[in-house]
């Protein structure tokens, strides 16, 4: 099954594996392999990667049984705001931006900066600011549109329906 296919499970529709994912399943997969006798060449082959990785592995399988085999939680450090802050702050950016003392209703960084301090007391650099929106909120980037103040909306459709195809027909 290739790792960009999507199956349906039961009427639902199920995700392709990620990358970490994918490559948790091969490790598994090899594991149960060596439990079978099977040679590195043969379960590379079957697992589909190099000889040299099943090696690894399967010294990994060794030392630590099935257990090594599978993915670890991610080292680094921590998140400056747990769920449960970024949850407050999704709450308060959708109340909008004026809500908290901004003249339009527009998010720049530097606002969401702000707001964030003010509901977690946690202050976040403008490149933290774009990762808590795009990465754990889920939010993108968006533009408003740029209009005149003075536009007429139904006499642009007026012009639409009624000038234009008299231009367009010509002479």
């Amino acid at each position: 099954m290739s790792s960009q296919a999507s199956s349906t499970v039961s009427g639902w529709s199920v995700p392709p594996l990620s990358r970490p994912q994918l490559a948790e399943a091969r490790r598994v997969r090899a594991a149960e392999l060596f439990g079978q006798g099977r040679s590195n060449t043969e379960i590379a082959g079957m697992v589909g990667v190099h000889a040299e990785s099943v090696r690894r592995w399967r010294r990994a399988w060794e030392n630590g049984g099935a257990q090594a085999m599978r993915r670890r939680p991610a080292s680094g450090r921590r998140p400056k705001l747990s769920d449960a802050q970024v949850e407050e702050v999704r709450a308060a950016l959708e109340r909008g931006a004026q809500a908290h003392g901004f003249e339009a209703d527009l998010w720049t960084l530097e606002r969401v900066g702000v707001v964030v301090e003010r509901v977690t007391g946690v202050s976040l650099s403008r490149a933290s600011v774009w990762r808590l929106l795009t990465g754990r909120l889920g939010w993108s980037l968006q533009r408003p549109e740029r209009r005149a103040v003075e536009r007429d909306e139904s006499e642009i459709a007026r012009w639409i329906a009624h000038e234009w195809p008299r231009i367009k027909k010509g002479p």
